[in-house]
């Protein structure tokens, strides 16, 4: 069996308060494309819409909640995250987070060294 990717999770806990985390995705080797090779592939996960998101050198937002649902993936620079605990962690280009505090106090972002480019990828609504 193909070894787990792993992501951050961003969270609001039962009082508001925002949170990291780490997790782990499984993975199952698949093949895709036939006739190309197996290739290690997650379970689907349902989305609603795709963003590009760039991030101006001067940004920055002390505290503010997911709009929705989303996986957030840095693509060019770096953004630093902070939850409302203070906890921070700089996401570079490849590093994934799913956010999910879309209630409670929120978490704050800025660009690091410059801009940052991300793609940001809005999930379909839980039923």
């Amino acid at each position: 069996m193909p070894s787990p990717i792993k992501i951050t999770r961003l969270f609001a806990d039962s009082t508001g308060e925002s949170h990291f985390e780490d997790i782990e995705i499984d993975m199952a080797s698949v093949q895709y494309a036939p006739p190309a090779p197996a290739v290690d592939m997650s379970d689907p996960t349902a989305t609603s819409q795709l963003y590009w998101f760039r991030f101006p050198e001067d940004w920055e937002d002390a505290a503010h909640p997911s709009p929705r649902r989303l996986i957030f993936v840095v693509l060019e620079g770096a953004v630093e995250g902070w939850t409302s605990k203070g906890e921070t962690r700089v996401f570079e280009p490849g590093d994934r987070l799913l956010m999910e505090d879309t209630t409670g106090k929120g978490h704050g972002a800025r660009p690091v060294d410059g801009e940052a480019v991300a793609m940001v990828i809005v999930l379909a609504q839980e039923n």
